[in-house]
């Protein structure tokens, strides 16, 4: 038993506290985007700016790892394969688990346009070499109320899960937002998503289900109607785009106040001026020792602290600028 199983036991069993709210790191941008999703290198003032190595990269994951406040590490499998290599999980109670499949929506290398299509299944990785590293993965889908792509998605889903069950491999399963026109209003869209995901999870035996969902937070109401819906499926809340400071906390402290039990973050993490504050204090949010206000002054308390030059200023930074967070 890992310390991520313990906290989901309990939550499926209905005795879990705040502690046991369930804290991600998405570091997988190289899935994605590729090279310049790695984020800026952090130099010294002065000097001329440029991405992050992967060695970097790697150690900044190696930190956030030894720091052991979140629950889980998300990577690709050829950075887990270099931090297994390096023992860095060892001593930690972070579980370690890859991106196990790349859906053409999350394509954005600079320059193109894969991601303005319909998403399209597609896998890289091997469950079956994976093995070796670790049993946990992310899969994503993305409905799009295209017939032919959503059918597509579904069926490549259950391909994966016939291979996951092959191998003993556990999953979380990842519902982004339609990534192009769906001929829905915005009002309507949370509503899709949270009927598709009912709807694609209902074939399915105990054995098969995720370990828990991510999907983006479109709302009380929509996180709500999800969340109480079966309280066996733990449904967490997906980071999205960097934002300010406030917007971090306020959507840990607004999505675990609506029944989300999961924040999975990427660049609100990897793209903060201290990774490492930032992870300390989203559990301080999420454990209810902090407002999200008070998260933020700490915050700039500590880059004063560690001479580092905060991005925004304090004002600045403790303002909401993300529309569904206005009105939480």
């Amino acid at each position: 038993m890992t310390r991520l199983d313990d906290k989901l036991a309990r939550i499926r069993a209905g005795a879990d506290k705040r502690t046991d709210f369930i804290i991600a790191d998405a570091k997988d941008p190289d899935m994605g985007p590729g090279l310049h999703a790695m984020g800026p290198a952090r130099l010294p003032e002065g000097s001329p700016p440029r991405l992050q190595t992967r060695e970097e990269f790697l150690k900044s994951i190696e930190a956030v790892i030894g720091q052991d406040v979140v629950d889980v590490m998300l990577t690709s499998v050829s950075n887990l394969e270099k931090l297994v290599e390096r023992n860095a999980f060892a001593g930690s109670g972070v579980k370690p688990a890859i991106r196990a499949n790349d859906t053409t929506d999350v394509w954005r290398h600079r320059g193109a346009t894969h991601h303005h299509h319909p998403s399209r299944p597609f896998r890289t990785a091997s469950l079956a070499r994976v093995k070796a590293l670790t049993d946990l993965g992310l899969y994503s889908i993305t409905f799009t109320n295209d017939l032919d792509a959503d059918h597509a998605s579904l069926e490549a889903f259950r391909s994966f899960r016939e291979d996951a069950a092959a191998n003993g491999f556990s999953y979380f399963l990842e519902v982004f937002n339609p990534n192009v026109d769906t001929n829905l209003d915005s009002e309507s869209v949370p509503a899709f998503v949270n009927d598709a995901i009912v709807r694609c999870l209902a074939g399915l035996t105990e054995a098969e289900r995720p370990k828990f969902l991510k999907i983006a937070y479109n709302g009380p109401k929509a996180l709500d109607e999800l969340a109480s819906y079966d309280p066996s499926l733990v449904v967490g809340v997906l980071g999205g785009g960097a934002g300010t400071t406030r917007d971090c906390f306020e959507l840990i402290y607004q999505a675990q106040k609506y029944g989300a039990r999961v924040a999975l973050f990427g660049r609100k993490i990897n793209l903060a001026e201290s990774p490492l504050d930032i992870v300390r204090l989203m559990r301080a949010v999420s454990d209810g020792a902090l407002t999200p206000c008070e998260a933020v002054e700490d915050y700039h308390d500590a880059l004063g602290r560690k001479g580092l030059k905060p991005t925004r200023a304090f004002a600045d930074d403790r303002e909401i600028t993300e529309a569904v967070l206005l009105h939480g």
